[in-house]
């Protein structure tokens, strides 16, 4: 696992510079906001106004050990103005961004034709607080002719799309595909030193999870942080993270029946289909 040796062998880790992190009041984006400040960058803390905010930030400046090193922006992705305020607040504290991670997500209970009001909170806050931070930061970073790193969470739900919750795998594959084009856009411009990345959390123990204890199955934040840090500084764009449960490997094979569901015609979803769930199990010992 990295240390903070190795997060600064990327240049956009350097002590000094700046992370803006979204949903940084808990889970992942607090472990990510705690890792960075122990490696001596600042830290622009933004998410939904509380006490989970007001103790992230005093976690995140006890670890910085200076109160000015640490930035704690009230932001509700879903509103772009709300996010034109975060990038203001940071540019204003600290100059220049280098790192931005856009990592506010929710979970909300939805079927393909009900539950309306959650579908549009769920793409509101998961995909649109996505391309209102692009929209928001991308620019002014490219121009500040410095390596950065963007990196999107996305969710394995937005690749194999499994059955249970249709808005929040929509959202997440909306994220990949978003964070695709957006890697592709960047290195297609010349001279340009931002980066994307998508980081794919396996099972995590966070506030979405639901669960008063670590399930035993669940990897903690700090562990999908380690992974994430290891994959950037190697350069990997797909960040796919296992768990204690599902290894790479396992990961890989779903995503595969997955794709040929399509390019073999075989029935939506045939990973959970009756009749095809026997093949599915086979390919999975295979």
């Amino acid at each position: 696992m990295p240390d903070n040796n190795s997060i600064e062998a990327h240049p956009a880790f350097a002590r000094g510079g700046t992370a803006v992190i979204t949903g940084a009041a808990s889970g992942i984006g607090l472990a990510a906001a705690k890792r960075f400040a122990r490696a001596g960058m600042h830290v622009c803390l933004a998410d939904l106004p509380g006490p989970k905010m007001d103790a992230a930030r005093a976690e995140v400046t006890a670890l910085a050990g200076r109160d000015d090193a640490v930035l704690a922006v009230p932001t509700d992705v879903s509103k772009p103005e709300d996010v034109q305020n975060l990038r203001q607040a940071a540019f204003a504290a600290f100059g220049r961004v280098s790192v931005l991670m856009n990592n506010a997500g929710i979970s909300m209970k939805t079927t393909s034709w009900g539950d309306a009001d959650n579908w549009r909170k769920l793409l509101e806050v998961n995909l649109w607080g996505v391309i209102n931070s692009l929209q928001a930061f991308v620019g002014d970073m490219i121009a500040q002719d410095a390596p950065a790193l963007i990196v999107n969470t996305g969710s394995k739900q937005g690749i194999t799309n499994p059955p249970g919750n249709p808005g929040y795998n929509v959202s997440k594959a909306g994220v990949r595909a978003l964070s695709e084009q957006l890697a592709h856009e960047l290195r297609s411009i010349e001279k340009c030193q931002v980066r994307a990345h998508l980081l794919i959390p396996g099972f995590t123990y966070t506030g979405i999870t639901g669960a008063a204890q670590k399930p035993g199955g669940a990897w903690t934040p700090e562990q999908v942080i380690d992974f994430m840090l290891d994959g950037i500084v190697r350069g990997d764009f797909y960040i796919l993270c296992p768990d204690n449960d599902v290894t790479r490997l396992m990961d890989e094979r779903r995503m595969q029946w997955a794709v040929d569901d399509l390019i073999k015609n075989r029935p939506a979803l045939s990973r959970w289909h009756a009749p095809t769930k026997a093949a599915f199990d086979a390919f999975m010992k295979s």
